[in-house]
């Protein structure tokens, strides 16, 4: 394939592409997720810190998610974001067991609002039963925080290593701190795109469209936090309450990466299946 087909077909993928993010309504749709991040955020972030905070063993993967949320739940503002989560662990403390369950049940909204809306995604109409379900949405909460955290560990190991390199080679430390948390971004994509659809999706798709999302992600963070740096239009607007709608606006912006990640991997592999089966016939 020359260089003139490869463009014509690129053209025509990222067409249907954007023809397939149209029919998704995928703006309105991070809209709702942003509607339900916002109810659900607060109680998921307790339920995993409450989890956490039983057992001492877990306290250094509770601080490295704190610092994961503050990095990338809100870009600006993370000291104030962190003594909110400090003082949301603290009042969770003295809740009864009822309480406790409604912040759980609270919290598993958010998780079943994105299976269903990456089901859709996929055109997946199926149900899982009940009891799969609860499994799956409490092995998230569960091992997916330690999982994240002995990552963020792995990280912060891996950054503290090119200390060493960067007295020889310059720029390395600044290369890492921009490389590493992309390659994190990637693998949390590719494994939301390929377990979470109740079908199967294939690697190299998934691995498309979390590699493009994880990169906008990153860039999105970038920008994000220079626009807020530069321009702080909220903070002239809003004042002291600048932190709602500047969160807002980041988890709309974050949810339409996500769900553009999602829409590429299923164009890639409808996109395929359409040429072959056009060369087919």
């Amino acid at each position: 394939m020359d260089w003139r087909q490869a463009t014509h077909h690129s053209v025509k993928f990222f067409k249907y592409f954007g023809q397939r993010c149209s029919a998704d309504k995928i703006n309105i749709t991070a809209g709702h997720l942003t509607y339900v991040s916002l109810l659900s955020l607060v109680p998921l972030i307790v339920v995993m810190f409450t989890i956490f905070s039983a057992f001492p063993v877990f306290e250094q993967l509770q601080r490295n998610i704190e610092e994961a949320l503050i990095a990338n739940l809100l870009p600006t503002s993370g000291e104030q974001l962190s003594s909110y989560i400090d003082e949301f662990v603290a009042n969770a403390s003295k809740m009864t067991g009822i309480g406790i369950a409604f912040l759980f049940v609270v919290a598993v909204m958010l998780i079943s609002a994105i299976d269903s809306t990456l089901n859709s995604i996929w055109r997946d109409t199926s149900k899982r039963r009940l009891t799969v379900s609860l499994a799956i949405y409490w092995m998230i909460l569960t091992l997916g925080p330690v999982l994240i955290g002995s990552g963020l560990a792995a990280t912060s190991y891996l950054i503290s290593l090119t200390q060493f390199a960067e007295e020889y080679i310059s720029g390395v430390r600044s290369f890492a701190l921009w490389l590493v948390p992309v390659i994190t971004s990637f693998i949390a994509f590719v494994l939301l795109y390929q377990l979470v659809p109740n079908r199967t999706v294939r690697f190299r798709h998934a691995a498309f469209g979390a590699g493009i999302a994880a990169i906008l992600f990153e860039l999105g963070k970038q920008v994000f936090s220079l626009y807020i740096t530069y321009f702080p239009t909220y903070q002239a607007i809003y004042g002291a309450l600048a932190t709602i709608p500047i969160l807002l606006v980041w988890i709309y912006l974050s949810w339409t990466i996500v769900l553009s990640g999602a829409e590429l991997t299923v164009s890639l592999e409808e996109y395929q299946y359409l040429r072959k089966k056009k060369r087919a016939e």
